[in-house]
């Protein structure tokens, strides 16, 4: 078990799962755990090119059902979905601990990757209440409500439900600028597809020609009514910060340059 071991895969929870699933298999626990199209040469170690098995990802999954409850299955996956530095390797830990283990290691904190686990959960937990709260639709001439939007984490996979479910009879699409995909719903179901959209897309507003005539209306409308909920005596700019930081403004109508009427 000395020989350093440096896995790639192609980005996707299933891919991480085959990826336990080959460690465990060849009794190789990774040295690093990385995608394909950011893994950096190494000198190093042997270099194993993981290929997707929804089969050998499915049988890791159903291992860790029995043993964690849907809390921590959750939290597994939201550290998966949270894609900040080295969270491959803490997913592979936790993993790692939940198999070693005959008891439960959810309370575990003094293990790091079960107290990160935890931490990075939470963060992802918020910013999917934020995204779900400032996403603001726009109507595009063709009867499609188009937002862009972009998220600290990956949270596009649990937003969708919840504007599913809102706007159900409405046509819509949201965006993910930054990592070039995004979501999309036929008045059907969700598809969550790859896009490349032109950069005026990209940056979350529709072109002028494309916006429905009403667009620009509706806005002023939740502009004023903004306004008149406001009350000047009860404001406490420390306090909105706090609940809507100035990196979601770019998604309200009520905080977009007014025009005049």
């Amino acid at each position: 078990m000395n020989a350093l071991y440096h896995y790639t895969y192609d980005g996707t929870f299933e891919g991480l799962l085959t990826v336990v699933f080959e460690a465990y298999e060849r009794k190789a626990w990774p040295a690093s755990i990385e995608q394909e199209h950011l893994a950096q040469p190494s000198m190093f170690g042997q270099h194993l090119a993981v290929v997707t098995d929804e089969e050998k990802a499915a049988r890791v999954w159903q291992g860790l059902q029995k043993k964690l409850s849907v809390g921590a299955q959750q939290a597994l996956y939201y550290t998966y979905l949270w894609e900040q530095p080295g969270f491959e390797q803490t997913v592979f830990a936790y993993v790692k601990l939940v198999f070693g283990s005959s008891e439960s290691i959810e309370g575990n904190y003094a293990a790091p990757c079960v107290l990160q686990v935890q931490q990075a959960a939470k963060q992802v937990h918020r910013e999917k209440h934020r995204m779900e709260a400032f996403v603001r639709f726009e109507k595009t001439a063709d009867g499609l409500f188009y937002a862009a939007v972009t998220p600290d984490f990956n949270v596009l996979p649990l937003i969708v439900r919840h504007f599913e479910k809102r706007y159900a009879d409405q046509r819509w699409a949201i965006y993910d600028t930054s990592r070039r995909y995004g979501a999309y719903y036929d008045l059907q179901q969700v598809s969550l597809v790859q896009m490349e959209l032109p950069p005026h897309r990209r940056q979350g507003v529709p072109a002028t020609e494309a916006r429905h005539a009403e667009e620009d209306t509706y806005r002023q409308l939740w502009q004023v009514y903004f306004d008149h909920v406001t009350i000047p005596e009860r404001r406490n700019p420390k306090l909105h910060l706090r609940h809507m930081p100035r990196r979601y403004w770019k998604y309200l109508s009520e905080k977009q340059p007014r025009k005049l009427l």
